[in-house]
């Protein structure tokens, strides 16, 4: 199969086109979105120039299974997933705020602590810890929702203070946020593994508040192996982990960490086909289940216009 880059499609009653790094979405008449989850991959807030086949069906299978098994806890935006790379759900009002939860001390909360931090977004953190120990509780660290460029962290004070969200609705955003990261810890421990750290959006139509986008995927979460945890930790060895972090791993091994006059190392077929395998990898161990790669992929483009057009006329 050849990785889906780019699409232009012109759906029935389509309004506009939004490209985001990974995600092609479609306003459909000011009512919907049809959010295409293309096959391409980004490290360090920079699209790499080749996509990774199956890595969108992958992603957009994920989010819609873990759609589906938290709408008990916040509505959600999804309607239908007509094609196996392409979600059809609600537009919402998206919140200019993201919201992360972390279980874990790791990654970019990690880096910021080992060079002397004791807060994250307003948060204290307790003196004497180690890479990826298991924090208290989970904690919120927000960023803003940045249309271009790097999302930047805020605390909750600042968001209430400057309007960015609103105090009623801030309080439900952190309630649903920590419920669904509870629900995402316990459905990861059924597979034997831990989640580590995520993030949700959230967005509001007709005065009601939804979880949109992506949830719970490798692309947005974090993910370890439960087995052998407790001995990496005491020995301060690398955890196993499940998520993109192979990737960035790659690119800062060759050099590239998305800063300026850096070249991103090339991709050869074989680290595309290895990146393919890690992400089928991903999904097998997350959702617990075979992969079953999709179906008439001679002209994906083809597959999904039909597809979509035809869920649309259902609307």
């Amino acid at each position: 199969m050849k990785a889906v880059v780019k699409t232009n499609f012109s759906f029935p009653k389509q309004k506009s086109l939004y490209v985001g790094k990974v995600r092609d979405v479609y306003n459909i008449d000011d009512k919907y979105m049809a959010m295409v989850v293309s096959d391409r991959i980004s490290a360090f807030d920079v699209v790499l120039p080749k996509g990774i086949p199956y890595k969108g069906q992958v992603l957009n299978q994920i989010a819609a299974k873990f759609l589906d098994a938290t709408a008990d806890i916040v509505p959600n935006w999804k309607l239908a997933t007509p094609d196996p790379m392409v979600t059809v759900g609600l537009k919402c009002e998206g919140f200019r705020v993201e919201m992360i939860v972390r279980g874990y001390l790791a990654g970019s909360a990690w880096r910021e602590y080992k060079a002397g931090a004791r807060t994250l977004c307003g948060v204290p953190l307790p003196e004497g810890m180690v890479e990826n120990q298991k924090f208290p509780t989970p904690i919120l660290t927000p960023t803003t929702k940045a249309d271009e460029g790097h999302d930047e962290n805020i605390s909750r004070e600042e968001i209430i203070r400057t309007g960015l969200v609103d105090k009623e609705d801030y309080e439900q955003l952190e309630k649903y946020a920590l419920a669904l990261f509870q629900r995402g810890t316990e459905i990861a421990a059924s597979k034997g593994l831990i989640l580590v750290d995520t993030k949700y959006e959230f967005g509001k139509r007709d005065g009601k508040i939804y979880l949109i986008d992506e949830i719970h995927t490798p692309d947005s979460s974090r993910y370890f192996y439960a087995e052998g945890y407790e001995e990496r930790l005491a020995k301060g060895e690398h955890q196993r982990q499940l998520s993109k972090e192979f990737v960035r791993e790659w690119l800062m091994a060759n050099g590239f960490q998305g800063k300026e006059g850096q070249q991103v190392p090339e991709m050869t077929e074989e680290i595309v086909n290895s990146i393919t395998d890690r992400y089928i990898e991903l999904y097998e161990h997350i959702i617990g289940e075979k992969f079953q790669k999709a179906e008439d992929c001679s002209d994906v483009a083809a597959r999904i216009e039909k597809n979509v057009t035809e869920y649309l006329k259902t609307l």
